[in-house]
């Protein structure tokens, strides 16, 4: 069974199957890419805790920076965010975002927390 959670037309803000919720990308506020990373994974944090998951549950991140020299400031708050023994897979890429001032976006796959 698939059952889709806040869906508009365009999209759905949450998928789950067989205890599996896939999120849309989420992205952040803020002037630079830590205070929009961080913004970003509260707003992860929010959609994993209203269907039953958290943090430690994500399978697997995709992280698109618009710019790849902001790695390593993304990579401070994701490494402060992640906790320890629980880090999924990940890939990062660079990538143009939805929005000029979009510097960081991160898609989530995790499991209903037990």
């Amino acid at each position: 069974m698939i059952e889709r959670f806040e869906t508009g037309q365009r999209m759905s803000k949450v998928v789950k199957h067989n205890g599996v919720l896939y999120l849309c990308g989420q992205v952040g506020s803020g002037d630079t890419v830590a205070e929009q990373t961080k913004d970003c994974l509260s707003r992860v944090d929010a959609l994993l805790e209203n269907y039953g998951s958290s943090r430690k549950h994500i399978l697997q991140a995709i992280v698109w920076l618009a710019n790849m020299t902001d790695f390593n400031e993304m990579n401070d708050v994701w490494d402060a965010w992640v906790p320890e023994g629980h880090a999924p897979a990940r890939a990062c890429g660079e990538a143009k975002l939805a929005r000029p001032q979009l510097r960081v976006e991160v898609i989530v796959t995790a499991v209903e927390a037990e």
